[in-house]
This record gives C-alpha cells, sequence and structure tokens, in this order.
C-alpha cells in the first residue's frame, strides 16, 4: 500500500530539541523516510542574509515572489487624467462616489491640519509609512493617498479607510495637478485588478535569505513562489480587516509572506506524487529545482525587491528560481537521495551517536563514509575572501549521481 503524502508548511519558530540545530528535528525525518513530502517556509526577516527559518536538508524550503498583478486604487483628477496606486480597502462604498478637494499635506506629521482637512483627499509625502498611516487613520480622515517607495508596501494596502498608496514616480502628476490647478479635486476607486504587470515575478523583499545557519553546506532556498498578495479561502468566522472600527468578513481573504507561498510549492508536490507515485520526497524536491524558472515576463533574470541596484536576484534569494509546475512533472533527471545520505552528511557534520539517534531514529549506522557533498539538486561552496593571491587557488569539487525518470534513450 502506498504511504501516504503529508504536505506541511509553515514559518514558526526554530525547534531547539536535545540541544540540536534548529529544524533538526525527528518527525520530520519520519515523513520523509515514508515518502510524505515536507515543504516549508524560509520566514520573513529579509532582505538581510543568514536569517532564513527551515533549513532542514531533507525538506523543501520556500521563498516567497511576486505575483503579475496589482489590486489597484485608482486616482481619477479632475483634469481627466488617472493614475493608478495600490489598494486593498474592503469597505463601501467602492469609490468615493464623488470628486473631493485635494490637498498635499506634506509628511502628514500635524494631527491638527489633518482634522481641519478631514473632508478632504489628502496626499501625504510618506518616507515613513507606518506613521503617516497611522496619523491619517487618527485624524479620521475621509481619503489619503500615500506618496511611498518603501519596500514593504505591501503590509500597508489593507486599509482600514479609503486609501491608496502612489509611486513616487506617478506622484509626479497628482503634484502638477495640485499645484497648477485653482480648485484641484479627485475621486478614488476601489476593488480594481490589474492584470499583467510587469517586471514579475520578483523576489519580494521581506523572504528570508540563506544560507542556512543550520546546515550551510546545502543551499536554501529552493525556490521561489507565488507569495505576495495572494488571494485564498479564510474562515468566515475571522476578520479579514477594518473599516474604520467595524470588523469586515469575508470567505476570502488577500495575504503576503512565505507562509502564502509554502502551499503551492506543496499543493504542486501532492500533483507530481499523484502523477509519479514511486518518487520519493528527495525526487520531487529535485524536479522542482531543477525546472524552476530564472527568467521574469520581460525575458529577464528575475530581480530581488530587497536589493534594487542589483540585476538579478542571487541564489541565496531565489534558490534555483520560481517554481514551474508542468515542467517539474518531466524533469528527465533527478538527484535522489536516502535516510543513509542525511546520515552521512550528519556525521560529517560531527554530530554524535546519540544527536543522529534522535534525529533518525536509526539505531545502526555507518559514518565510515561521512561527507558533507549531498547529493543535492544545487551547489554552494565558500571561500576564505582573504586569500586572494594567485597562489592560494582554491577548489572545491562536487559529486552528484542523477537517475534517468524520462524517457530511456540510447
Amino acid at each position: 500500500m502506498e504511504p501516504p503524502t503529508l504536505l506541511a508548511h509553515g514559518i514558526g519558530p526554530p525547534i531547539e530539541s536535545y540541544g540540536l540545530p534548529a529544524l533538526f528535528h525527528d518527525g520530520v525525518v519520519a515523513a520523509m523516510e515514508k515518502g510524505i513530502f515536507v515543504a516549508t517556509s524560509v520566514g520573513n526577516s529579509g532582505p538581510k542574509p543568514r536569517v532564513l527559518h527551515n533549513g532542514t536538508p531533507w525538506v523543501t524550503t520556500i521563498g516567497a515572489a511576486t505575483i503579475d498583478r496589482d489590486f489597484a486604487g485608482i486616482v481619477d483628477l479632475g483634469d481627466g487624467s488617472s493614475i493608478i496606486g495600490q489598494s486593498l480597502y474592503a469597505g463601501r462604498p467602492a469609490s468615493t462616489g464623488h470628486a473631493l478637494p485635494l490637498v498635499f499635506m506634506g509628511s502628514c506629521g500635524n494631527r491638527t491640519l489633518l482634522k481641519n482637512a478631514r473632508h478632504k483627499m489628502i496626499v501625504c509625502d510618506a518616507k515613513d509609512l507606518e506613521f503617516a498611516t497611522s496619523q491619517v487613520e487618527s485624524a479620521k480622515v475621509d481619503v489619503a493617498l500615500f506618496i511611498s517607495a518603501s519596500l514593504y508596501k505591501d503590509l500597508y494596502v489593507q486599509f482600514s479607510f479609503p486609501g491608496a498608496i502612489i509611486s513616487p514616480q506617478d506622484s509626479k502628476t497628482i503634484l502638477e495637478y495640485i499645484n497648477k490647478s485653482s480648485d484641484p479635486r479627485a475621486m478614488l476607486r476601489f476593488r480594481e485588478t490589474i492584470l499583467g504587470t510587469k517586471p514579475a515575478p520578483m523576489v519580494a523583499d521581506y523572504t528570508s535569505r540563506g544560507p542556512s545557519a543550520s546546515c550551510p553546506t546545502v543551499l536554501k532556498p529552493d525556490i521561489v513562489a507565488p507569495g505576495s498578495l495572494i488571494l485564498a479561502s479564510w474562515a468566515q468566522n475571522s476578520s479579514i480587516g477594518f473599516d474604520r472600527s467595524h470588523k469586515l468578513y469575508s470567505p476570502f481573504n488577500i495575504i503576503s509572506g512565505t507562509s502564502m507561498a509554502c502551499p503551492h510549492a506543496a499543493g504542486i508536490a501532492a500533483m507530481i506524487k499523484g502523477a509519479r507515485p514511486d518518487w520519493s520526497s528527495a525526487a520531487i524536491r529535485s524536479a522542482l529545482v531543477t525546472t524552476a524558472n530564472n527568467l521574469d515576463n520581460t525575458m529577464m533574470l528575475i530581480r530581488d525587491m530587497g536589493y534594487a541596484d542589483r540585476p538579478a536576484a542571487t541564489p541565496l534569494a531565489i534558490g534555483s528560481g520560481h517554481i514551474e509546475p508542468n515542467r517539474a512533472l518531466d524533469p528527465g533527471l533527478v538527484y535522489d537521495a536516502s535516510t543513509e545520505d542525511y546520515v552521512r552528511l550528519l556525521c560529517a557534520m560531527k554530530y554524535t551517536s546519540k544527536q543522529i539517534k534522535m534525529i533518525t531514529k536509526t539505531y545502526s549506522f555507518d559514518c565510515s563514509h561521512a561527507s558533507l557533498d549531498l547529493n543535492y539538486p544545487s551547489f554552494i561552496a565558500f571561500f576564505n575572501p582573504n586569500k586572494t593571491a594567485a597562489s592560494d587557488k582554491v577548489v572545491q569539487e562536487f559529486r552528484r549521481t542523477v537517475t534517468n525518470v524520462g524517457d530511456v534513450r540510447l
């Protein structure tokens, strides 16, 4: 009888047991041994390096990427032009209904001035987005626009009042209109979805980066999957947000985070397991990794929102690339691994016999072939930056065994 496939995910706190490094947990090893695929989230502590959760080599570790759509708040100016901002305001009505006086309020730091402009549409230069939105909410302003380039703007688009975030580039049109018009006015519309935005996907700024502190010789994350602004079903006894002080409820919600990316990978792994029931969890992980895409929808290398100055995301942010469900069904070759392979890795990492038994529940194993070079579908090498002379050349060799899972060709 085929063992069941359980798909687990989460970014909970690292498990510290028996004095072992984070997430080297015996329950996950037991799942792997029974053919159960486990997907885990990297966490939401990016973009700095070495903050990745769940770097365990026998699980598949998922980072978050953006999607090719925006949930918009559209500003219709009195001169007939329109600006697309970002907003997840879920209150009613779905627009301001009529044009309101439009006024620029600087940083929106003066609450008294905000209260005097309460029944207008105000524009804030929100260099500190959290502060500006808090000020406007406290002053009970009717409608607000926030000019912001914040990397973390996805965390603030779920407004409890009619509001939208405007990019600094688009804000120039709004500010020029305010300065030129004797009676500047604007209307704001919500619940608009813009499809086909470019470039996409991009690595989300918040997604945690490698290398893994618990097992640095295995490259993590493995891949990225859709994680920003994900629409999914929601428990109807839990609020999705507020309209001013009133709780809102819906069977659906839009959430961002690596906990949104992880279920995408888990679901695709379930699809692969259904089509290839004899594949191990390592084979499924290999299929996901080796078929991932490193290009966005402009056919350029996928970029990293956390490091705008870089031409492309590094493997410590993106792994091998963005998950590709259909390609993963036919990877051609896979890098498989068994419990014995992981034990050899633990031996090479200088785990004691007692610790290895606690992790694997294996009471008979051999450390004579210990190796840090796990049969994994990626490679990572560490070099001493102080050795710069030509005579200090360093070479690291990797050995891999592949298994043909495609059509046999002579």
